[in-house]
């Protein structure tokens, strides 16, 4: 039982990187256009990024800036 057990794992595991595999050789990369369009990707997220830190850095003043205020009004000084 050990030994068929091993042997449909191995089969198995033969099997399933011949499959996996495709018949294409490896090491060869990405194409040029493949490429472009990751880059492309990457910089629409990085220009959105920038202004949602801004966005996010204004709140976080709103926020701080309007504690800061209803003390002061609060205490009856403007």
């Amino acid at each position: 039982m050990r030994t068929v057990s091993a042997t449909l794992l191995s089969l198995m595991i033969t099997a399933t990187r011949a499959l996996a595999a495709g018949g294409v050789s490896e090491g060869e990369g990405l194409g040029l256009l493949a490429t472009f369009f990751i880059a492309f990707g990457i910089l629409i997220v990085m220009f959105q990024f920038i202004p949602g830190v801004m966005l996010f850095v204004g709140m976080l003043k709103g926020l701080f800036s309007a504690s800061d205020v209803e003390s002061r009004e609060t205490a009856g000084t403007k």
